[in-house]
């Protein structure tokens, strides 16, 4: 079992104590200045992050250099910090499900289902479950999605499914009542972009069951 880690932020988004490297990547990607460390223990992390960031981390000699964390490498001209989503299901409409995946440390940041829907739904929710993370986040950062339709749902604030609603799917389209409300009512700035499959391979949020 990977050993757990604790990050303090000293200078980020939100300065704190995180417990994953995704969360302080969130906080320091693309921050100008921005100041972190990792250490064992959440007692270290406290401490440290009561001190000063000058107490903790000494000048880079080429004999003693940072070590990075190993993190997978993204296609060629795609934006680093960036949040993916995808949506699986199991029969069209079947079992649903969608998550959104961090760029570019590859880590689930949320996951929905599975529930009764279609795969076109699940797309079009997980764009909305994104940007409204983001914002509850207080983060900046586009978002990437394999699906023109839902993109397209997204930016008319309305899910165009033809999906009938019956009690089998009345959960479902309260979700999506929900979704659109949240569209109308919140001013969104958050680039929602086209994940070229052709070009990158498959979105990382990719369920994997093709």
């Amino acid at each position: 079992m990977k050993k757990q880690k604790f990050y303090v932020v000293w200078v980020g988004v939100t300065p704190g104590i995180y417990r994953s490297w995704t969360e302080c990547q969130l906080q320091t990607k693309g921050y100008a200045g921005a100041k972190y460390k990792s250490f064992d223990t959440l007692p270290e992390a406290e401490a440290a992050f009561a001190s000063a960031y000058a107490d903790y981390i000494r000048p880079v000699s080429s004999s003693h250099p940072v070590r990075k964390p190993d993190v997978p490498v993204l296609p060629p001209g795609l934006e680093g910090n960036a949040l993916a989503v995808d949506a699986a299901c199991s029969g069209n409409p079947g079992r649903m499900e969608y998550r959104g995946v961090h760029l570019p440390s590859f880590q689930q940041v949320f996951h929905f289902g599975p529930q009764y829907g279609t795969n076109n739904i699940g797309e079009f929710l997980a764009i909305v479950h994104a940007l409204a993370w983001l914002k509850q986040k207080g983060l900046e950062m586009p978002v990437y999605s394999d699906s023109r339709n839902a993109i397209a749902w997204v930016r008319q604030k309305k899910c165009k499914t033809k999906l009938p609603r019956d009690a089998r799917s009345e959960p479902l389209f309260q979700l999506i009542e929900r979704a659109e409300k949240w569209l109308r009512e919140n001013d969104c700035s958050t680039p929602i972009r086209k994940w070229e499959t052709e070009q990158w391979g498959e979105i990382p949020a990719d369920f994997g069951r093709k």
